[in-house]
């Protein structure tokens, strides 16, 4: 779950594309949509991955795929291939032929037990993209195109943040089967960082929030919480709300922007301190030196006096390391623990992902390394564009695609290393910074693909709804990065930014998770999409999302926007209560009487 501090005046040194650029690139996602007959809305399951009827058939796919584990083990595998339920769509791994064919039922814990690794290195995988290759490539686009820190943070800085959710959530609104954890994640993240994340930073910090945003912004969530409600309500989003959802995140930019130009107006552009309702900012210094990036990896005590030419060779060997060895010695044991099992992650993405960094004096220009991603980076994108499906493609069938892209992009590599110097990046670099964000956005996407068939798949294996799981698992791994981020922003002073970012950066993932998912499977002759909360737990999910935006809007104030230990502790109380409620209401402790 990605936040930023956003519309507050601040923002930390990522950026993110504009919706249109997240339209064009999420659209790859919209191939994997079943065909349904001309003017059938699209059908999504946002319950049980079980029908009432425990054996009925599953939308006429015949049984579903949930009932693999009722049968004896010898027919698992049989089961899994032969019914269409049980194909994952997307994705390079079949997970669930792994588990039920592969692996001998006997070492079924085995099979689980390498699935939830890989699940938590998928977790890795889509932070260090996120944060070292996609975040700062669109902190690029942002300064090229020379636009003011409020609408950058609402925009670039928000979309940046919020990538994995978005992406995953898309991913999920493809398919109507996992269509329940896109709605699991957006509301349980959504409860999650406005409870836990909002009432750690009370209780690290006891500060005044900022009274303005604070208000505006929790506003415009239980707005897109009501329309959530009364679209799963009603049980289906046409074209028209779709477009809405992201209109109503339009008006939002605007009305952040207005606010600001209306408080600068207010203040004169002076350089008074900032009203108990602004968040503070940090001072350029802090900011680099709290920044993410690979800028402030290097003291600069360890910059050379005098400058020296390096070798090509020289320059591509130390740009492909991932460690900096000073830093390492400094470093305790779990952190390079850690670093040990990200390194092949960097290291991948280093080889196939260009980073443009405008806080460097060169732009982080490596031109030996630059030449090769002019290669690697359009070929990463042709392999991972429907998992493979079009780079495969045979042209007449006899070349493939992948085999004219290495082609195209050798040629253009040569051409760049013989056309440029080491020393002075080329006045083009800035199209490297669009190179790497698409770059980013595939892995990021091929990541959240799998992310979504592995949850499915574990669904099935313990006989979980896709909407615990979203509320639980691909919630928590979303916004664990961010807990950690805003809690450490609020140690360093700044906890009325950390605050705002609980806030602010939710609202776009729910707008544009929501209406952009649920657009890309609308088609010329469907535009509409059915939404089936047959669970009572998407309900117990919604409403506490809603009562804990309404508690907050109510208390903030009722405290006069003082915010100590006691508001903290009543968050993560409340947080605790939803989830053993919805918990027993999974495991059908709780449950609606037939009448």
């Amino acid at each position: 779950m990605g936040q930023g501090a956003v519309g507050q005046g601040t923002m930390r040194p990522a950026g993110a594309l504009s919706l249109a650029g997240a339209l064009s690139l999420a659209g790859v996602l919209v191939g994997d949509s079943r065909a349904q007959p001309a003017g059938t809305p699209l059908s999504l399951d946002l319950g049980r991955t079980v029908p009432p009827g425990g054996d009925a058939l599953s939308h006429g796919r015949g049984p579903d795929c949930w009932e693999v584990r009722k049968r004896n083990s010898s027919e698992w595998c049989r089961f899994v291939r032969s019914n269409p339920d049980c194909r994952l769509d997307g994705g390079f791994l079949d997970y669930l032929e792994g588990v039920f064919c592969v692996f001998p039922p006997r070492l079924l814990p085995l099979a689980v037990t390498l699935y939830a690794l890989w699940l938590l290195y998928l977790f890795i995988i889509l932070g260090v993209t996120a944060e070292k290759f996609f975040c700062p490539n669109l902190s690029a686009i942002s300064t090229n195109l020379k636009l003011s820190h409020n609408v950058a943070g609402v925009t670039f800085l928000a979309f940046g943040n919020g990538a994995p959710d978005v992406f995953s959530a898309v991913v999920a609104f493809s398919d109507p089967r996992t269509a329940g954890l896109a709605i699991g994640a957006i509301f349980g993240a959504g409860v999650f960082v406005t409870t836990v994340v909002a009432g750690g930073i009370a209780l690290v910090k006891p500060f005044t929030a900022a009274s303005r945003p604070f208000l505006r912004d929790v506003i415009f969530y239980m707005v897109a919480v009501f329309l959530t409600f009364m679209i799963l309500y009603f049980g289906r989003i046409t074209l028209g709300e779709a477009l809405g959802y992201l209109g109503l995140y339009v008006f939002y930019v605007f009305t952040v922007v207005l606010c600001t130009w209306i408080h600068r107006r207010q203040r004169g552009d002076g350089l008074a301190p900032p009203a108990p309702w602004e968040p503070e900012m940090p001072t350029d210094a802090e900011e680099q030196e709290s920044s993410g990036t690979n800028s402030g990896d290097y003291g600069e005590e360890y910059q050379p006096l005098l400058p020296s030419r390096e070798t090509s060779l020289r320059i591509l060997t130390a740009a492909l390391s991932p460690l900096d060895y000073r830093k390492w010695r400094r470093k305790p044991w779990y952190w390079r623990l850690f670093k040990v099992f990200k390194v092949p992650v960097e290291l991948v993405l280093l080889l196939t992902v260009p980073v443009v960094d405008p806080d460097k004096d060169d732009l982080n220009w490596k031109r030996p390394l630059n030449c090769l991603h002019v290669l690697t980076s359009p070929l990463l994108c042709v392999l991972t564009l429907k998992s493979g499906a079009y780079g495969l493609y045979q042209i007449q069938g006899i070349f493939p695609v992948w085999g004219l892209v290495t082609l195209v992009g050798s040629f253009l590599a040569i051409i760049t290393f013989i056309t440029t110097s080491n020393e002075e990046p080329p006045k083009y670099h800035c199209v490297f910074a669009f190179l790497g964000f698409l770059a980013s956005a595939m892995w990021i996407n091929a990541a959240a693909t799998e992310l979504v068939n592995i949850l499915r798949t574990l669904g099935i294996i313990f006989q979980l709804s896709n909407t615990v799981l979203g509320l639980t698992l691909l919630a928590w791994g979303n916004s664990i990065g961010d807990t950690f981020s805003d809690l450490t922003m609020a140690r360093q002073g700044y906890p009325r930014m950390a605050f705002s970012a609980c806030f602010g950066g939710i609202i776009f993932n729910i707008l544009v998770g929501v209406g952009l998912g649920c657009l890309l499977q609308m088609t010329s002759s469907q535009l509409v999409v059915k939404l089936e909360p047959d669970s009572l737990l998407v309900w117990i999910l919604a409403g506490a999302l809603g009562l804990s935006l309404v508690f907050s809007f109510v208390s903030v104030p009722a405290q006069c926007f003082q915010l100590g230990k006691a508001y903290g502790v009543c968050l993560i109380l409340y947080y605790l209560a939803f989830l053993c409620v919805a918990l027993l209401t999974e495991f059908r402790v709780i449950h609606l009487s037939a009448v």
